[in-house]
């Protein structure tokens, strides 16, 4: 069999692999847990107020895509940076491997709008690396709060280990890449052979990059996260946190009150959650989250058809506003093109307006 033909059949096994779980999530296990007609009776006793609070959380979620990019890349406009995260997100959802191709969607759009690659490519880890470094931290808050509060913090007990073990290698190879250029090396020609390794039992790779794209970041990113990372993790955590109210704002409104399932309870399912939706099976997680968000609420409590009329109303607020906003971003994003950027310019010479 050609190297051609087995990726083909993998990439159809994956996609029939996604669509059995979207369609066992929707058409069985949620049906199982609370019959669609109850559920729909409990969204249609939503008021007018509690719809355009949840309306303006939306809008608010959406907001807050830019700020983390614009901290990471000096000059990005808040229009530019609404752009390139609503494009490159509702791919995300959208497109198989939906990761890997929004995040080589922004990197084209910052290119063409005359961003130097360097910068484009700083941006891009940095953003992604606060990002991921918050998703394995909020278990570990999570099971901190459960503690505290005396709930059952058992159903979370193995995440927050998980994500504390890769939390603190993650962050240890973080700070010691940034010490020095000799360890940046060492770090980048190491994680290049592994991940060499890992691609080739799957017949990929080997990776085009090693010590020397450490190293190279190690210069860029230094500087600017010496001035900014207070910036950036306050950006990024606020993002963060914005999805988090929408859902807390759906339980609410959709008869899931505190005495079912408290606040630090609906955090700790939605840390959770955030872990496993990372595991790239369906795009944007589809079916995978609405499951795990659903099983992890009731267990804390919750009643059956509240919760799950809470999260698809949560996943229907956090993901149409993207595709719409992003749909339209796709058809103009020419438009916000600033001014070029030099390849030889300073690290942080702006581009556009803030």
């Amino acid at each position: 069999m050609t190297p051609a033909r087995r990726r083909s059949l993998q990439r159809i096994a994956l996609g029939a692999l996604s669509v059995g779980v979207i369609a066992a999530t929707f058409f069985y296990f949620l049906p199982t847990v609370a019959d669609y007609r109850d559920v729909w009776a409990v969204v249609q006793e939503l008021s007018w107020a509690w719809i355009a609070v949840l309306v303006g959380a939306a809008v608010l979620n959406v907001a807050t895509f830019a700020p983390p990019w614009m901290v990471a890349l000096p000059g990005l406009s808040f229009v530019q940076a609404t752009v390139v995260t609503q494009v490159s997100t509702a791919l995300s959802i959208v497109v198989p491997a939906g990761l890997a191709a929004g995040v080589a969607t922004s990197f084209g759009m910052l290119r063409s709008w005359g961003f130097a690659t360097r910068r484009v490519t700083r941006a891009v880890t940095l953003t992604g690396l606060w990002n991921q470094f918050l998703n394995l931290s909020f278990p570990v808050v999570a099971i901190f709060l459960l503690t505290v509060s005396g709930g059952d913090a058992k159903v979370l007990a193995v995440a927050a280990f998980v994500g504390a073990a890769v939390l603190g290698v993650a962050v240890a190879a973080f700070v010691v890449v940034l010490l020095s250029d000799r360890l940046a090396g060492d770090i980048g020609e190491v994680a290049a052979r592994l991940t060499s390794w890992a691609l080739g039992k799957v017949r990929r790779g080997p990776v085009t990059w090693g010590g020397p794209s450490f190293e190279r970041f190690r210069s860029d990113a230094g500087e600017l996260l010496q001035d900014r990372w207070h910036a950036l993790t306050a950006a990024s955590l606020a993002g963060s946190l914005s999805v988090f109210l929408v859902l807390v704002l759906s339980l609410r409104a959709l008869d899931v009150p505190a005495s079912e399932v408290s606040l630090v309870e609906a955090f700790a399912a939605w840390s959770l959650v955030r872990i496993i939706g990372t595991i790239p099976i369906t795009p944007g997680g589809i079916g995978i989250v609405e499951l795990g968000l659903t099983g992890a609420l009731i267990g804390f409590g919750g009643g059956n058809a509240g919760v799950v009329a809470a999260v698809l109303v949560y996943r229907f607020l956090t993901m149409v506003p993207t595709l719409l906003v992003g749909l339209g971003a796709a058809a103009t994003w020419r438009r916000h093109r600033g001014a070029v950027v030099d390849e030889a310019a300073a690290p942080d010479h702006p581009v556009g307006t803030m």
